[in-house]
């Protein structure tokens, strides 16, 4: 290979994992989330926040967290501030879903089919969900501040792609950690190429 072809190659090789968007480069990271025993830790919340990923925010459409066979499906979600979020019960029993949490006090009397109105979630934070019915029923709504999110997988990983450069918080949560414990926070930096990140979440209860 001759050093044209060479430094072409390199370069196409960077561009792979990078891309121009509105005027600066933005890149991929890709989060590792184990526990304290080196464990994949699979649903648990990603997310990246800074000034400038706060203004880009903007509700997402079509969002649902529905109710069947006597559990939120799916048990743990994450939507941006502003999102409106329907609770459609497609059991054949009456829900009465209600949430305490700081971030979102609701509740959404006895019924069956979807409510009329959906809930708005304008608060970042964590909001815990329940059935006045049914107590084994228990959901979480993470609402983050930031269009660049995600939740792992069963292997412990998630890619967050597009994401602009510049300097972030890392934040990492789960609904495995104590009732009311922050996201685990840690400053990331991101500039023109794909990056990586491990976190250990400690103290993860079943």
């Amino acid at each position: 290979m001759s050093a044209g072809t060479w430094r072409r190659w390199c370069a196409g090789a960077l561009l792979g994992m990078c891309a121009w968007v509105g005027g600066v480069w933005s890149a991929t990271l890709q989060v590792t989330v184990t526990d304290d025993k080196g464990r994949p830790v699979p649903q648990a919340v990603v997310f990246l926040e800074s000034p400038d990923a706060a203004r880009a925010t903007k509700p997402m459409s079509g969002v649902e967290m529905a109710q069947k066979d006597k559990s939120f499906v799916p048990e743990t979600m994450v939507v941006t501030r502003g999102t409106a979020v329907q609770f459609p019960n497609r059991d054949t029993v009456r829900h009465h879903v209600y949430s305490f949490s700081p971030a979102k006090r609701f509740e959404l009397k006895l019924y069956i089919g979807t409510p009329a109105s959906p809930v708005v979630f304008d608060q970042a934070g964590v909001v815990v969900l329940g059935c006045n019915i049914h107590d084994e029923m228990i959901g979480w709504m993470a609402v983050v501040d930031t269009p660049y999110f995600g939740s792992t997988g069963a292997n412990g990983r998630v890619q967050l792609n597009d994401v602009p450069e510049g300097s972030y918080r890392l934040r990492v949560w789960h609904s495995g950690l104590p009732v009311g414990a922050p996201a685990l926070d840690m400053p990331q930096r991101l500039g023109a190429a794909a990056a990586s990140a491990s976190v250990t979440l400690k103290g993860l209860t079943p």
